[in-house]
């Protein structure tokens, strides 16, 4: 039977997952530097991007029910996306923007490998939580006796 604290991966996996919502970040700001004044569609989709990793890098940590897929999916897409980026690079011959496609690979694959584990889906699965503690025998808060 798993112990009832956190395991030792989590704190692991919420760090990539913040990792994870940096990048995201990142990638959006790239996207809009080259664009004329406003937000854009690209940032808007990297800000939710990077709120759903937040978001489940804080399940992960505090162990809330599925937080485990919630860090999944935010570190999928992200992985997905720079796998085309490297690939549409590597087509076109940029060698060096292929490189760093691939170095930013790091956030997403470490999440994805910590937060699919076994003690992170233990974690985080629905009906993890400790069982409640019988109310004491004494008075009530209005004074009348049990």
């Amino acid at each position: 039977m798993p112990s009832p604290g956190r395991p030792l991966t989590a704190p692991f996996a919420a760090v990539f997952g913040l990792l994870v919502a940096a990048e995201d970040l990142y990638l959006g700001w790239l996207l809009w530097a080259g664009q004329p004044a406003g937000w854009g569609r690209h940032l808007a989709v990297s800000a939710v991007l990077a709120l759903l990793a937040v978001a489940g890098a804080a399940l992960v940590w505090l162990g809330r029910g599925r937080g485990w897929l919630v860090l999944t999916a935010a570190a999928a897409l992200p992985l997905l996306l720079l796998l085309g980026v490297a690939a549409l690079f590597g087509a076109l011959g940029d060698d060096s923007a292929v490189g760093w496609a691939l170095l930013l690979l790091v956030g997403p694959v470490g999440c994805l490998t910590l937060a699919v584990r076994r003690p992170i889906r233990e974690w985080t699965r629905p009906g993890r939580a400790t069982p409640r503690t019988p109310p004491s025998a004494g008075p009530r808060r209005d004074g009348r006796a049990r």
